[in-house]
């Protein structure tokens, strides 16, 4: 029997217990959709002290493919995201933000492209809702940055 590609699921997490539960179902389901494939899903806790990390453990607790990193502080997101990388074991790595500000639902676009034989696959947002202009601001300068010094074209506006 063929073994089954492994996806991995990074989550970056900082205080949002409001909405982990429904952003985990949402994964879930579209993760059940893609049934050709085993997965992962790794939530980085960067320091949250809101209680995101109790409800982290009940879906450990629920769910064996959950794994969990828990930072004794905020480190930043990137490293979160760097550690979540560090610890998966997948073919294919998907990063999302737990704060469904992205719609885990375009998980299985991403690995539709995957198999087509792209390397890298990232959305690009229609619009950022919620965001100050100096979070919108400092977004836009570190696209535009990262797009000079980087081997890939990212375009801005990929995620953050």
């Amino acid at each position: 029997m063929k073994k089954k590609k492994l996806i991995s699921i990074i989550v970056p997490v900082y205080n949002e217990s409001e909405v982990i539960e429904a952003f985990y179902k949402r994964v879930r389901e579209v993760i059940y959709s893609l049934s050709n494939y085993a997965y992962e899903i790794i939530f980085v806790d960067d320091g949250s002290k809101d209680g995101s990390y109790q409800n982290l453990v009940n879906l450990a607790d629920f769910d064996r493919h959950v794994e969990i990193i828990k930072f004794s502080r905020n480190f930043g997101h990137q490293t979160a995201i760097t550690a979540g990388m560090d610890h998966s074991k997948g073919d294919a790595v998907v990063i999302i933000d737990a704060d469904l500000q992205d719609p885990p639902e375009v998980i299985k676009k991403f690995i539709d492209k995957w198999q087509e034989g792209y390397d890298v696959v990232f959305g690009i947002r229609e619009r950022r809702e919620g965001e100050s202009r100096i979070k919108l601001f400092t977004a836009s300068s570190f696209y535009r940055l990262l797009k000079r010094i980087a081997k890939i074209d990212i375009p801005i506006d990929v995620g953050d």
